[in-house]
């Protein structure tokens, strides 16, 4: 099925048709399965993406599409429909994120590890909370999203991995024992995370963050998805980045790398002069809602600024400079000396 292979005339023809005949009949005649990833909404009213697709095809190309022709995914049948306009709703609810998890650890946590139930009105609150979070997109969620059967589950799956707890652990992940174990090791530090994640999402701050950041995914920490989103969104400020610049200058500095020392203008000449990234040093889990100071910011190439949030916990760029020293030190000691090869007997 090509790009564009359909048209929103043919799917609402093929909807009528699927009404006309019933979902066993539609399924059946056209060879389909019942989906079982993406339904499409239509007045109300839910249809198997896939097979509504593959039959469009007909009323546009002159024939349906076989269930091997295409696929129900995000990437295929779903994204074609939503394209034209449709609304698609995931059959099944997504993996919980990191974010999602710590502040359900949260939650377990103020209530002494033990499991919560639907009906308690924090469970019903944090419900609410993540059904706004910005993380999981629209055609994701079914109606049954993060409910709060949903979230008093998810505090069973925690507490039952507890190591004080002495029944059968539940069917959990290891990212629900992964955050917990945190809260164990620091419940200060990780409540502050907390915190910030339902101060932003309540005060809108994280809200209007954009979810485009194309690096998103090689950023480590344990704080989450969306205090790095914060985090990035103050780095890429050009405002702060250009006093920061100018502030240097004022003070007789080079624009270097404040970790290796990497001098862009001396490097690429006058195409580089100026040119430096910012980083945030402020903790993920310290930084509120207050303004950036100049301070709270650090000059250092895109290289050292990499390798600084690549894997938690993130080293200030002083740390990375010794890292830096050490490792080459160690590297020339490696270093044989050069000796004069051996003539070559015959």
């Amino acid at each position: 099925m090509r790009k564009g292979g359909i048209s929103q005339d043919g799917v609402l023809k093929a909807i009528a048709e699927y009404d006309e005949l019933g979902r066993d009949r539609f399924l059946t005649k056209y060879g389909y399965k019942p989906a079982t990833g993406y339904l499409l909404l239509h007045e109300d009213r839910t249809y198997d993406s896939k097979a509504i697709a593959g039959v469009a095809h007909k009323f546009d190309q002159g024939r349906a599409l076989r269930p091997d022709e295409l696929s129900g995914g995000r990437s295929h049948a779903a994204r074609w429909l939503a394209r034209l306009g449709f609304m698609i709703r995931s059959s099944r609810s997504p993996d919980w994120t990191r974010d999602e998890i710590i502040l359900a650890c949260d939650l377990a946590m103020t209530n002494g590890w033990k499991r919560l139930e639907y009906n308690d009105p924090r469970v019903i609150e944090l419900s609410a909370l993540l059904q706004s979070m910005p993380i999981h997109p629209e055609e994701l969620r079914n109606e049954l999203f993060r409910n709060p059967n949903g979230v008093a589950r998810k505090t069973v799956d925690i507490t039952s991995r507890h190591p004080n707890y002495r029944g059968k652990p539940t069917n959990g992940n290891a990212l629900d024992v992964e955050v917990m174990n945190d809260f164990l090791a620091r419940p200060a530090e990780m409540a502050e995370v907390a915190q910030l994640i339902r101060r932003g999402l309540t005060t809108g701050e994280l809200q209007d963050l954009s979810a485009e950041f194309e690096e998103e995914d090689d950023y480590s920490a344990p704080e989450g998805r969306l205090l790095i989103r914060r985090h990035k969104s103050r780095e890429r400020d050009k405002g702060l980045r250009k006093r920061k610049i100018d502030a240097a200058l004022r003070q007789g500095r080079k624009i270097v790398c404040e970790s290796c020392g990497f001098d862009f203008e001396a490097t690429y000449g006058p195409r580089g002069a100026g040119y430096i990234e910012c980083h945030h040093v402020v903790p993920l889990h310290e930084a509120g809602e207050g303004r950036t100071k100049l301070s709270d910011l650090a000059l250092i190439c895109a290289n050292c600024h990499r390798m600084i949030h690549r894997r938690a916990p993130w080293p200030t760029p002083g740390e990375l400079r010794n890292l830096i020293r050490e490792t080459v030190d160690q590297g020339r000691a490696q270093i044989p000396s050069q000796q004069e090869p051996e003539p070559i007997r015959s």
